[in-house]
This record gives C-alpha cells, structure tokens and sequence, in this order.
C-alpha cells in the first residue's frame, strides 16, 4: 500500500469516527429532551437514532464518493484535451517557425 493510501484510509477512519461521535452527541441530546423515557427506552431511542444517523451519513458519503469520481473523469478528460490541444498548438508554431526560417534562408540564399 502506498503512503497516499494509507493516509486517505486514516482519514476516512478518523472521519468516520468523528461522525459516529456527532451521531451519538446528537441522539444524547435529541433524548434529553425526552424527559418521560425509562432508561431503557432512552437507550433505544440513542441506538436508533445513532443507527439512522450512520445510515444517512453513509448514503451521503456514498453520493460524494460517486460524484467525486465522475467529477475526477470529467477534470482528467478535460486535461487530457488541453494538453493534447496545446501541444498541437505548440508543434503547429513550431513548424511555422521552420518554415519561416527555411524562407529566410532561402532569401538570403538567392542574393
């Protein structure tokens, strides 16, 4: 595994990890609010709550990750035709340049 991967995949972790964290933050709170739950009950509701967050979250991330990649093709295809446009534009310059050179020096030849 290269070093580049093995970064993205820390990173997909520990991001991974701060969302499951915000999920359990927000179903605490969302229970708080729910004074007339037993203990057992408020449990449930957390474990729920936390099971749809990650649920909703994964999907979401699933979405980026597609559009992320059609979003990467479309850049690479785009770059790829600019560079093969300026390196025509770039070969087309340079034998207007020999020709020109060639003129000239046919000129100079013919005095």
């Amino acid at each position: 595994m290269r070093m580049d991967e093995a970064i993205n995949e820390i990173e997909g972790y520990l991001l991974w990890e701060a969302e499951k964290d915000r999920a359990r933050t927000r179903a605490e709170s969302f229970s708080a609010g729910l004074p007339w739950l037993t203990d057992t009950q408020r449990e449930e509701v957390e474990r729920r709550y936390c099971q749809d967050q990650r649920e909703t979250s994964r999907a979401y991330l699933e979405r980026i990750a597609v559009r992320s990649s059609a979003l990467r093709a479309e850049y690479e295809e785009v770059y790829r035709d600019l560079r093969r446009r300026l390196l025509t534009a770039w070969v087309s310059g340079m034998a207007a340049v020999a020709v020109l050179v060639a003129l000239a020096a046919a000129g100079l030849a013919a005095r």
